[in-house]
């Protein structure tokens, strides 16, 4: 059994008619989908059609180290069987990074980025000191205490062999706009950043670019009008929505979906193989089985 939060009926009812409805799903090929994943997908492109719209594939293979060909296969052999499609080539992450540098090094000319050589144990250790109480913890876990950040914006040329953090507060200070986007047609405004996210990595040492440079920019690439992803992803968004202020891209609509969870209430992960849509195909399940599961 999965525990289903709430009718997918009253979101498909959210879909926004407008002229042009772009969405995307952009898995990771680092190991099998399941059923959170098959409702995701499932979702964004039942509200592209219903919109009259585009439902897009991205390949989120940035992290090469655990990114693997057999995934990748397995993603596009499960959408398909699944009853999805979408328009070719599809777009893939690991060939954009000279895409993702040539941004950092407008953010680094700005004064907004600083080199990072703190490890977790680092920032767990410092963050959880005596003299600093209970760590704070954002949407990366716990919230950057700020060890590496200097006084004044770093000069000379952008490194390439660390990580690269956003100064949080002296990129606030470039922004005179309030921060606001738009979820499920509510308003919502970005408050406290500097406090409750802090300086977030924008560049990674073995990887070249984070989640959140990524997907900024892809989505704004792609011209993706509607952004359709898990409610786990909620406290990231305010961190693109101020990416897109500081690049001068176009702010997406946002609808951030229920979860699929367990018995037990836990949201699923790739290493529950149980609910891997693979097992269910092999069960002799259906599309029309899992979409009842998923509550579609």
């Amino acid at each position: 059994m999965v525990r289903l939060d709430s009718g997918a009926e009253h979101e498909l009812r959210l879909v926004n008619h407008c002229k042009m409805f772009i969405t995307r799903f952009a898995p990771s090929p680092t190991g099998p989908l399941h059923l959170g994943h098959a409702y995701s997908a499932m979702l964004a492109s039942d509200m592209a059609h219903a919109a009259g719209g585009t439902f897009l594939l991205r390949i989120d293979d940035l992290d090469q180290s655990r990114c693997r060909p057999e995934w990748e296969a397995q993603i596009f052999a499960d959408l398909r069987w699944l009853g999805l499609d979408w328009p070719a080539p599809v777009l893939r992450q690991s060939v954009r990074l000279p895409r993702y540098r040539v941004a950092l090094q407008s953010l680094w000319d700005r004064g907004l980025l600083y080199p990072c050589r703190c490890s977790r144990a680092d920032i767990r250790a410092a963050a959880t000191a005596p003299q600093e109480g209970a760590p704070l913890h954002g949407p990366d876990g716990i919230v950057y205490p700020g060890t590496c950040r200097p006084a004044r914006p770093p000069a000379g040329k952008m490194p390439m062999d660390v990580a690269l953090r956003l100064d949080m507060q002296h990129a606030l200070r470039s922004i005179h706009n309030p921060l606001i986007y738009i979820d499920k047609g509510i308003e919502i405004t970005v408050h406290d950043l500097a406090e409750t996210v802090g300086d977030v990595v924008l560049a990674r040492r073995d990887m070249g670019a984070s989640y959140h440079l990524s997907v900024v920019l892809d989505d704004a690439d792609q011209h993706i009008t509607h952004v359709i992803r898990g409610e786990d992803l909620r406290e990231a968004t305010q961190i693109h929505v101020l990416l897109q202020h500081l690049f001068g891209l176009p702010m997406p609509a946002y609808h951030h979906h229920r979860l699929i969870r367990d018995d037990t209430g836990k949201r699923l992960a790739k290493r529950d193989d149980a609910r891997a849509i693979a097992t269910y195909r092999a069960e002799g399940a259906s599309p029309r089985d899992i979409r009842a599961m998923v509550g579609l």
